[in-house]
């Protein structure tokens, strides 16, 4: 690829691109979907991008497009969830070996923060100068990290390797700029409006078409899916054809304390779907009624909340700071507080009542899924590329006495 540099912050300026990301990428997550979807925006844009990543195994046609530095991965416990992350000694040579090897004009580092590929990228970011280096800060915690705290000197020394800095949502600059303040840009995640967006074909006036109730996600503690069937055995009775549909990366050892509920409540209509390949993820929202999001915190965005809006699904989702990036209660759907399922049972016994407000709410959040279309944001996260470089190259190419003087600073963020 012949890689124009003559005009810096142009659109004709193609960048060869590092994305890293520290955890398995096989393994679905909100991450690795932002990852996937940034990389194939900027190759449509011609920018000739590589994914650096864990991959323990074989999941998706994606992975076929990854440079695996790793096989090696540890579960780690961390905010109610389980991160699968990708940790070896030997990544630390092999990240070396492909920097010395690549030119790329970016390092994009996901989590840079994140004890694993990420740190080995920054430390050995300085064997191409001519690179600047981006970390999106995706994490928030309603509690300060203690490991961000009390280790405060020795992240802060990858934080100042940064040459740019990007956090994905408010929830998330705040709990990023409160450990390390410096000049973040809040570029939010995105949604496929043409993979999510195809009109939803039910029959709303079909008396015997069962209503769906649809849960994305895994099946770890803060995702507050016991909250969500606590929720639906109380309506159940109720509502005799109604279905909960639950979708996500987890295994039959994860969901069996959940059957055993609802088998010991005489309960039916709970379908336990498990992993769904992307080409697939976008039926089962066309085939719902009502998403459901029941997190109990520790959510900086809500990408599946995206997806639900693209689809024209009305969402009930909790009260917390990542959903109220992009829900507004009443408008396209309903926030209630997280972990109290007679509130979420009501929140959704009104929807399943009234077909009209759910067609309202569908409608209204296409509307608000179309300023988080995927275009845009990688449109906005190129700009900062350029943007970086320009101010990288102006810098190295400004002298000492420049610098003392005024006329010039080495420095990109501040922080």
């Amino acid at each position: 690829m012949v890689r124009d540099r003559t005009h810096l912050g142009r659109l004709t300026h193609l960048m060869k691109i590092a994305l890293i990301s520290p955890y398995d990428f096989p393994y679905p997550g909100g991450v690795t979907e932002h990852v996937i979807a940034l990389a194939r925006g900027a190759r449509q844009h011609g920018h000739d991008v590589h994914i650096l990543a864990a991959c323990s195994g074989q999941q998706g046609d994606f992975i076929a497009q990854t440079r695996p530095v790793t096989r090696r991965v540890v579960s780690i416990p961390i905010a109610g969830a389980v991160a699968r992350v990708g940790l070896s000694p030997l990544s630390y040579v092999r990240i070396k070996r492909i920097l010395q090897r690549e030119a790329f004009d970016v390092l994009h580092l996901h989590e840079p923060l994140t004890p694993s590929l990420t740190w080995w990228a920054l430390l050995h970011a300085r064997v191409q100068p001519q690179a600047v280096t981006v970390g999106t800060f995706h994490a928030y915690h309603e509690r300060p990290n203690w490991l961000y705290a009390h280790s405060r000197p020795i992240f802060g020394k990858f934080f100042r390797r940064l040459d740019s800095l990007i956090a994905v949502s408010e929830a998330a600059y705040d709990f990023a700029h409160h450990l390390f303040p410096g000049d973040y840009r809040i570029i939010p995640n995105g949604v496929d409006l043409s993979r999510f967006g195809r009109d939803r074909h039910l029959a709303e006036d079909d008396p015997d078409r069962p209503l769906t109730i649809l849960f994305v996600g895994r099946l770890d503690k803060r995702k507050g899916f016991k909250t969500l069937l606590e929720a639906y055995l109380r309506l159940k009775p109720d509502y005799p054809r109604l279905r909960l549909r639950v979708v996500g990366p987890f295994t039959p050892r994860e969901c069996a304390p959940y059957q055993k509920i609802a088998e010991a409540q005489f309960v039916t209509g709970i379908e336990f779907v498990g992993y769904v390949s992307p080409e697939r993820l976008p039926t089962f929202y066309h085939q719902a009624d009502i998403f459901c999001a029941p997190s109990l915190g520790y959510e900086s965005f809500g990408i599946v909340l995206l997806e639900a809006m693209a689809a024209g699904l009305p969402v009930v989702a909790s009260d917390i700071a990542g959903y109220r990036t992009v829900l507004s209660d009443g408008q396209e759907g309903r926030l209630i507080p997280p972990g109290q399922p007679e509130c979420l049972a009501e929140a959704l016994r009104q929807l399943l009542n009234q077909p009209q407000q759910r067609q309202t709410m569908g409608q209204q959040g296409r509307l608000k899924a179309s300023q988080y279309n995927w275009d845009q944001i990688v449109d906005q996260v190129l700009e900062l590329y350029r943007e970086t470089i320009e101010l990288k190259t102006k810098a190295r190419h400004t002298s000492p006495s420049q610098v003392e003087a005024g006329l010039g600073s080495p420095c990109i963020t501040s922080g």
